[in-house]
């Protein structure tokens, strides 16, 4: 019970953590550097940042998220109850998330080596509002998963 309690703890916080840090350079850091108001170089340290931290997270998630799957659903649950969709739609999620900010950071971190910044930002601020809005929906699936809701 304790184990599952600090599981469940570590996996919401990194998660939201994640997620909001996403939020935060595809709403604040990109169009900042689109406007011309960041330089190449802590631009590059912004997303390196980002990209070890979303490296790590999705170990945390992976391990955490794998702990209580294991321990609350069986394949049955997973695959004919809401919740277990709910949790399946999460995984799927996570993928796609993880994705997106890796392809985000090499579109930025490609142009940033050359001392552009501008364009590079223009071209990875797409990216990063679509992993903004997987983020987002993550969240709701997180918060539908926490609130017992049952559907059918």
């Amino acid at each position: 019970m304790v184990l599952d309690t600090v599981m469940t703890t570590l996996h919401v916080l990194v998660g939201a953590l994640w997620v909001g840090s996403v939020v935060f350079v595809a709403g604040a850091i990109l169009p900042a550097a689109v406007a011309g108001d960041l330089d190449a170089a802590p631009l590059e340290g912004i997303a390196d940042r980002l990209v070890y931290f979303s490296r790590g997270a999705s170990v945390v998630m992976l391990l955490t998220g794998g702990h209580l799957a294991g321990t609350g659903y069986t394949v049955a649950t997973l695959t004919g109850s809401w919740r277990g969709h709910l949790v399946l739609a999460m995984l799927l999620l996570w993928l796609v998330f993880s994705a997106l900010v890796e392809v985000g950071r090499s579109r930025l971190v490609d142009g940033l080596q050359q001392k552009r910044v501008r364009a590079p930002a223009k071209a990875a601020t797409t990216v990063f509002r679509a992993a903004a809005v997987v983020g987002v929906l993550l969240l709701v699936d997180a918060g539908l998963l926490a609130s017992g809701m049952s559907l059918y």
